[in-house]
């Protein structure tokens, strides 16, 4: 099976192994496996690539990954090439207000280079707060920019958050740490680096 590829997906049968951007999103989900048990969410899943990586690196924790993305095409392909047992695809809108209601809660959640493609910023976060059982974590990602509101240079994206604005995101959380990530380095942020994207971890 074929998809579109839009120069934002990331698909790595399309890809070579040393390509960078299909490299960072591969570190991104090493780095959530540290954290992944139980019921697990992929918001925005894409092409698969990266919810099979996580059950098959955390069978032995997780019970299941549920792997949303909107596109049925895409979900399709992740489907048959991505297919794992832990592993259930669905096709969902990430900022359907129905959508907490239609999933239930999860202990995990995960997703990477998400909200920069959103227009409705406040909705989704809401659905993940309120997708998030009490004690759960979020695994949350996306590059840095000029700001909400601010052209960015990417047709893809509705805007970059600036570092300030991704931070204030959390706030609702009662404990979350940042990290920054430059190539396959994930690091907690040094002062003097900058980091083109960053990723926050946030307890509920």
């Amino acid at each position: 099976m074929i998809i579109e590829d839009t120069g934002e997906r990331v698909i790595p049968d399309y890809m070579k192994p040393t390509n960078g951007l299909l490299l960072e999103h591969i570190a991104r989900y090493h780095f959530s496996n540290h954290y992944t048990k139980g019921r697990v969410l992929d918001l925005a899943c894409g092409s698969g690539f990266g919810s099979q990586m996580l059950a098959k690196m955390g069978k032995k924790r997780i019970k299941q990954i549920v792997a949303i993305d909107c596109d049925p095409k895409t979900l399709a392909y992740a489907q048959k090439r991505y297919n794992h047992p832990l592993v259930d695809y669905r096709c969902e809108d990430a900022v359907n207000p129905l959508l907490p209601q239609k999933l239930g809660l999860f202990d995990v959640i995960v997703s990477f280079e998400t909200i920069e493609h959103i227009e409705d910023e406040q909705q989704f976060l809401s659905n993940v707060y309120q997708l998030l059982k009490p004690g759960g974590v979020l695994v949350i990602s996306t590059p840095f920019g000029k700001g909400r509101g601010m052209p960015c240079g990417s047709p893809f994206h509705v805007h970059q958050l600036t570092v300030d604005e991704f931070r204030d995101l959390f706030t609702d959380y009662q404990d979350t740490a940042f990290y920054g990530q430059k190539g396959v380095l994930v690091e907690p942020p040094k002062h003097d680096v900058r980091y083109p994207i960053g990723i926050a971890v946030c307890k509920k």
